[in-house]
């Protein structure tokens, strides 16, 4: 029996209904909610999810925003998530939904967002108190226990994501599940006779002391309704945070110096969303996954596959002696495994030649992500805006030119232009990185050119759609210290001699063209810190009321912009975290003071 499931049964999502949406009182408890959280200890098929989420969205008075944190032993399946919502017709197609945002989970923390971003599943893989340990701490709003996969040891962990006044529901009326309850300051109903169920309880957190909550270390949470907030930078990573703030509710106005979004770093002809991969999963590797994971799901709702991005995969050449983490292979669904002599063979490559394929990776135009994301109802854009003062003016923020104009005010204050906001927050480490793409039309060469994406010692990607035609864009050159736009013969010499070092066969069909001068160029400078990680938190750590930042992004910011975007607003609303708690303060600018 699949835990949090009463049977399998076909009335079994009437009976999931039963125990847990009625249990919680859901209908009525999250009515005009700007948000609600769910914390599951059981996911088994999904059922619970699906149920919760068909509810949320055939309620008229719905909450805004529905957060689902829910821990499962092992990874889904997309059989087992088809044959939960069989014969249910209301199910069905959200979980095919599911079964595709959710394909090639491995252990850890995923964020799954659906409905435009307005359901949120943080959906946990691995043991029930391990996984409970790794989140950060929320105040969740409804808890459904699943008493049969969930020790009673664990309920005290459980119990630390309760508020006063939290409802809890539970398909199990164990008297050791009640004791247990109890004993944390829930007050308990058990209900052992409920038609169709082997019992259930409900209960609500109530406890006679006043339960500790200290605050999440270095956020700042936002009181009361969200105001107005100033994004400083319309690059990818500003565009991000825009969206992720104008969904709970926020006014936001992005400013830049230059008088169109998207005109540094993110506005090159088309870039790669790809993991990076190491034999023992290191940090960087599992940040890269969890921010892929969440720009695919962003790609899909906003833009057009095939014509601005592709998500078919992507080819990583490699050296010999390179490793996957173990278990890593195509048949047990991990993102990335060997490639196989087709993917070789369509990059003109041999049999033999050492690479890798991943499977959720592939190419996007990142201008096209911005002006999407820009696009929102409740986003502002202001160019032709430089900064180059912040000021206090009582409970507002202005933000002033070099004249000491005032050119907006806000409630809060987001640097979001990599080092183009050096002046503004002198103490953060922001180190300038160029890197120059070359890029033309395919029909320029001499001989058919792979339409695919592939990295390695650089990048290529082929079969770009365009009005005059496909393209191709390779590169990049990595000037570190270099923050000029100009365009280098040099570097473009430079391009070629890594393009025929990764495809070897591509570069000899584009040998005419280069040495005609037909193949464009283009340069922009990306913003690093010493350890390649974003920086994300407060730009003072000891004042999470002054203004925050989101930089440092590197030549990775379609695998960050996303994920830093949902952290910080997670962490303005004390919401569930879209990384372990771990990973989340690996990125926080309070690393710069340890």
């Amino acid at each position: 029996m699949a835990p949090g499931l009463t049977s399998p049964s076909p009335d079994s999502a009437a009976a999931v209904r039963t125990v847990f949406l009625d249990g919680c009182g859901l209908s009525g408890a999250w009515a005009g909610a700007p948000q609600w959280r769910i914390l599951a200890t059981g996911f088994g098929s999904g059922l619970g999810f699906l149920c919760t989420w068909e509810a949320w969205r055939r309620d008229t008075a719905r909450c805004g925003l529905l957060h689902v944190v829910a821990i499962t032993p092992a990874p889904l399946t997309t059989e087992a998530l088809r044959r939960a919502a069989e014969g249910d017709a209301t199910l069905a197609p959200l979980a095919d939904r599911l079964a595709a945002e959710g394909d090639g989970l491995l252990p850890g923390v995923h964020r799954l967002a659906f409905d435009d971003g307005r359901v949120l599943l943080t959906l946990c893989v691995g043991p029930v108190e391990a996984m409970l340990r790794a989140l950060q701490r929320f105040d969740a709003d409804s808890i459904y226990l699943d008493g049969t996969g969930t020790a009673v040891e664990s309920i005290a962990t459980v119990a630390r994501f309760a508020r006063r006044g939290t409802h809890l529901a539970c398909d199990s009326a164990a008297p050791a599940v009640s004791a247990a309850l109890t004993q944390q300051g829930f007050a308990v109903q058990v209900d052992a006779d409920s038609p169709g169920t082997a019992g259930r309880l409900t209960a609500r957190f109530t406890p006679a002391w006043e339960p500790r909550r200290p605050p999440r270390p270095g956020d700042a949470p936002c009181a009361g309704v969200p105001g107005h907030c100033a994004v400083v930078g319309a690059g990818i990573a500003g565009a991000a945070l825009a969206a992720s703030l104008a969904r709970r509710g926020w006014q936001v106005t992005v400013l830049d110096a230059a008088a169109a979004p998207a005109t540094g770093a993110s506005g090159a002809p088309a870039a790669l969303w790809a993991p990076h991969v190491s034999p023992d999963d290191a940090l960087l590797s599992r940040l890269t996954r969890a921010g892929l994971r969440i720009t695919r799901s962003e790609l899909r709702a906003w833009l057009t596959e095939g014509v601005d991005w592709q998500g078919d995969g992507v080819l990583e050449r490699r050296m010999p002696d390179d490793r996957l983490p173990a278990g890593w292979t195509a048949d047990a669904g991990a993102p990335s495994s060997p490639a196989d002599a087709g993917a070789l063979a369509r990059a003109g490559l041999s049999s033999d030649t050492p690479a890798w394929q991943h499977r959720a990776a592939g190419w996007v135009r990142p201008a096209a992500l911005v002006q999407a994301w820009l696009s929102r109802p409740g986003v502002w854009f202001q160019g032709g805006c430089t900064v180059a003062q912040v000021r206090r003016d009582g409970a507002v923020w202005q933000l002033c030119d070099a004249a000491g104009t005032v050119r907006c005010t806000a409630d809060r204050v987001i640097f979001a232009g990599g080092v183009g906001n050096r002046a503004l927050a002198p103490g953060l480490p922001l180190h300038a990185v160029r890197g120059q793409l070359a890029w033309g039309r395919m029909a320029v060469a001499t001989a058919a050119l792979p339409a695919l994406a592939v990295n390695g010692d650089g990048h290529w990607v082929g079969g770009v759609p365009a009005a005059d035609g496909p393209r191709w864009v390779s590169g990049a050159t990595f000037g570190r210290g270099d923050d000029r736009c100009d365009l280098r013969s040099d570097d473009t010499c430079a391009n070629r001699e890594r393009l025929e070092r990764l495809l070897p066969g591509a570069a000899a069909a584009l040998a005419t063209a280069f040495d005609a001068g037909r193949v464009e160029a283009w340069a922009g400078v990306r913003c690093t810190a010493a350890d390649r990680r974003p920086l994300v938190g407060p730009v003072d750590p000891a004042a999470p009321d002054g203004p925050w930042v989101v930089a440092a992004l590197g030549s990775r910011g379609l695998s960050f912009a996303a994920l830093c975007a949902e952290l910080l607003t997670a962490r303005w609303h004390n919401e569930p975290l879209p990384l372990p708690a771990r990973l989340a303060a690996a990125l926080d600018t309070a690393r710069l003071r340890r």
